[in-house]
């Protein structure tokens, strides 16, 4: 079934998957393409409407990004943000200048009479990032809404079909933009919404099958969501031509090991090699106390142990990887910068020898490959199960990993995730976790003077994980939790809770 289309062109903008991604939240189907694409192939597309992302960049910089102007003669309805809209002041012949005073961050703004905004509050607050903006508006262009610092906070051209925003509907700071993002698919464009998860998975294992054909593929499974919902989609393209090798690093949150064998070994009879190497991890992971160094030598330990497996299996002609688009842009692949490294992205070695890598989820955010997961018949203690990073628990112990402190975090991170659950928060808190701090101090129990750990609580609300929030836990259930650690788990006599947001903070403390 062919679906509507709404184009997303690039210009490179750090939220520019995220408009697609709301896109389709709103029923729309949607591809993003870079802004280069020739006008041949936007042609052949036939989308019923083009969204211009923002981007670094300003019009006025030499070798700025630019667009064959005939898409704007498409007759195709165009939203332009940020970049985008100066983008469009600028092939119509308006002025865009450097304002006075710049804006980022949440700014009041008055919406006018538009068919973008109906249905939205007048006066509202916005995301706005931006140094320049649109000076002079170009013929038959209307202003709809303006901020204090920005007299053309949005603009039209009805009749050319032309729409732009300075600021940012698709982020939650704008509280409006999802009725604006919707008004413009749905008022403008005149879209039906007939796209869903369930129409990405059988589209998804449909080009799988046909690329794979009888081919075998190996699944490298962390046993985090990610990797799971993509090694049970392929697993449904091609069944037992599919074998999945389960690398047990012994870093992995308490009894989760045994879990992912059970539903996946027994319940879906998929192909799984479960191979135990806790000690080989821990072996090389000795001594070690800078976070990247870790990353690093769990990333290529996982690799050699993986490829060890993979060679009793003999030839496998592709490689089945959970990448998800968080992992592809916090890897600093493209322009953004890089924030930590994934030994899930960015290639493997040479010594792998596949010859391509199916990577079905790498477009979609956490909450879609959930969805994905349901849309599958994944049971949904596993489609719920908390995000969890490649290497671990390493990187939520705090320098050296010990065998010792690996024992402790496993207990305390099951209290306070078996405490959330049973306050009924597991799926208010997106995130929630445990981090054994590389402090000790002094305590005391019974009599006795101590000196053990201090362990960090973790928990955020996000509907992306590019931005978070930290959870407001109930003080009851905190308490409970508190008492609970220092009275079961030996070693620990200082609870903290963490209450930094995502930025400034990341969500994990490594």
């Amino acid at each position: 079934m062919k679906h509507e289309l709404v184009l997303v062109l690039d210009f490179g903008g750090q939220y520019n998957q995220l408009i697609a991604r709301r896109v389709r939240e709103a029923g729309v189907y949607c591809e993003m393409l870079p802004y280069s694409a020739p006008i041949e192939k936007i042609r052949d597309k036939k989308p019923i409407g083009i969204i211009f992302t923002g981007g670094p960049a300003s019009v006025t910089d030499k070798g700025a990004p630019f667009i064959d102007e005939e898409i704007l003669a498409l007759g195709i309805p165009i939203l332009g943000i940020c970049y985008g809209m100066q983008l469009i002041s600028a092939l119509c012949g308006g002025t865009v200048r450097k304002a006075a005073q710049r804006e980022y961050g949440r700014v009041g703004i008055s919406l006018g009479d538009s068919g973008l905004f109906r249905g939205c509050e007048k006066e509202t607050v916005c995301w706005m990032s931006h140094t320049y903006h649109v000076d002079r508006l170009p013929a038959g262009f209307l202003t709809t809404a303006f901020s204090a610092n920005c007299p053309a906070g949005a603009f039209e051209n009805k009749e050319k079909r032309l729409y732009g925003v300075q600021f940012h509907p698709e982020v939650n700071h704008t509280p409006e933009g999802r009725k604006i993002l919707w008004n413009f698919l749905y008022g403008i464009c005149g879209a039906k919404g007939d796209w869903r998860m369930s129409a990405y998975v059988d589209d998804m294992i449909t080009k799988i099958r046909d690329k794979v054909g009888d081919r075998k593929v190996l699944c490298a499974m962390s046993g985090g969501v990610d990797s799971s919902v993509a090694a049970l989609m392929v697993h449904k393209a091609v069944g037992r031509q599919l074998t999945c090798i389960f690398v047990d690093h012994g870093l992995l949150r308490k009894n989760e090991g045994d879990q992912v064998e059970e539903v996946f070994n027994r319940q879906f009879d998929m192909k799984l090699i479960r191979v135990n190497a806790q000690r080989q991890f821990l072996d090389r992971l000795a001594g070690v106390s800078d976070p990247e160094t870790k990353r690093k030598i769990i990333g290529e330990e996982f690799i050699r142990v993986f490829e060890a497996e993979a060679r009793k299996i003999g030839k496998v002609d592709f490689l089945v990887q959970g990448t998800i688009y968080p992992d592809v842009i916090e890897s600093g692949l493209g322009d953004a910068a890089v924030i930590k490294s994934h030994h899930n992205v960015g290639g493997l070695p040479d010594i792998v020898d596949f010859e391509e890598i199916i990577e079905p989820l790498r477009d979609l955010f956490k909450d879609e490959v959930r969805k994905a997961g349901l849309e599958l018949g994944m049971p949904e203690h596993i489609v719920w199960r908390q995000p969890f990073p490649g290497p671990g628990l390493a990187i939520r112990i705090i320098g050296e990993i010990t065998d010792e402190k690996l024992d402790i975090l496993k207990d305390a991170d099951w209290i306070f995730r078996e405490e959330i659950k049973a306050a009924g928060l597991g799926n208010e808190i997106n995130q929630y976790f445990a981090v054994l701090t590389g402090m000790r101090s002094v305590g005391v129990m019974g009599d006795e003077r101590t000196y053990d750990y201090t362990l960090a609580l973790r928990g955020v609300t996000t509907t992306d994980f590019m931005t978070a929030d930290w959870a407001r836990i109930p003080y009851d259930v905190l308490e409970k939790v508190s008492s609970r650690i220092v009275n079961e788990v030996k070693g620990i006599n200082r609870i903290v809770y963490d209450i930094t947001s995502k930025p400034p903070s990341t969500i994990e403390w490594e």
